[in-house]
């Protein structure tokens, strides 16, 4: 029996098992092979973003042969209703170039806690994070960058949108041009609304967040990477309720903050919580206002398990 010839591409579509791959050749739907699922491991075993290996049927359907390994996600921990699977990453978008979390400045309120643990989550992986600070129409510029004012400072650039206006969104389209990105943030907060502000003609489906609820629906049912005009591609995830940390231990998190991490060796012990200890340089520098409380108050609710 001849070796079947395997053609590299990469997923861009998931749903219901069947991804759909973009390779040399144009695009392919495909299944997992057989053999790939029974190899059970504590994550999805393909994602939007992996670059896989096919084997293509004369059809034009394929197998997804290989998933190669995964250079970076952005993944959290499935919410699973069922405890024994509770220790499961579910990634998002592996591979990307850059996250942009979007928040927006009012209709849903900014969970500037929840946007910490985006950031941390990023952090993880050595993915680069920007934030989007959208609906700046709502609130004016002035009240806008108040709101997040503490993200620059620390090395997060902030970009200010208005899907409504246009406001900003010349500088997103730039921001996005020749990578993959990630626009990832809760629901309501107007990412396919800025995404059809970025390259009109998407026609991704735009629901208005509740006004009985104030919660966002979910427009976008399953992630998918969408080619953009000016070159690169885009990837729009569902909107997300709770952000679980996956795999970060509670004494790892002082290294997933940015302004903390350098103070660290300087704490009176080596296990320091940075919560209670004396001779604790973190604390030191939330009281002296070198942190700004903000963060300081998300650090200590993720080291303590709250949410």
């Amino acid at each position: 029996m001849s070796t079947p010839t395997l053609h590299p591409g990469q997923i861009i579509k998931a749903q219901s098992g069947f991804f759909s791959v973009l390779w040399a050749g144009g695009m392919a739907i495909c299944q997992l092979r057989g053999r790939l699922k029974q190899h059970r491991r504590a994550t999805d075993l393909a994602a939007v973003g992996d670059r896989v290996l096919i084997d293509l049927a004369e059809d034009g359907s394929g197998q997804i042969c290989q998933v190669l390994p995964r250079a970076r996600v952005l993944s959290r921990r499935a919410p699973r209703a069922d405890d024994r699977q509770a220790s499961v990453e579910q990634v998002l978008v592996a591979n990307p170039d850059q996250v942009l979390f979007v928040f927006a400045c009012a209709q849903p309120a900014p969970h500037l806690r929840m946007l910490d643990r985006f950031l941390v989550a990023a952090e993880r992986t050595n993915l680069p994070a920007r934030i989007c600070a959208n609906k700046i129409d709502l609130v004016g510029p002035a009240a806008a960058r108040a709101l997040f004012d503490l993200y620059p400072p620390i090395g997060y650039e902030v970009l200010y949108t208005s899907a409504e206006t246009g406001e900003g969104v010349a500088e997103l389209r730039a921001a996005l041009q020749g990578k993959l990105s990630v626009l990832s943030g809760p629901s309501g907060a107007g990412k396919t609304s800025l995404l059809n502000a970025v390259q009109p003609g998407l026609g991704l489906s735009v629901r208005r967040v509740s006004r009985a609820t104030s919660k966002g629906r979910h427009t976008t049912v399953v992630p998918e990477i969408l080619p953009l005009a000016q070159g690169g591609f885009v990837a729009d995830t569902p909107g997300i309720r709770a952000m679980g940390l996956w795999d970060i231990e509670p004494e790892e998190l002082d290294a997933y903050f940015p302004e903390i991490r350098p103070l660290v060796d300087q704490c009176q012990f080596n296990d320091c919580s940075h919560l209670s200890e004396p001779g604790c340089a973190v604390r030191r520098a939330a009281e002296s206002g070198g942190i700004d409380p903000r963060r300081y108050d998300s650090y200590t609710r993720l080291r303590r398990g709250e949410h």
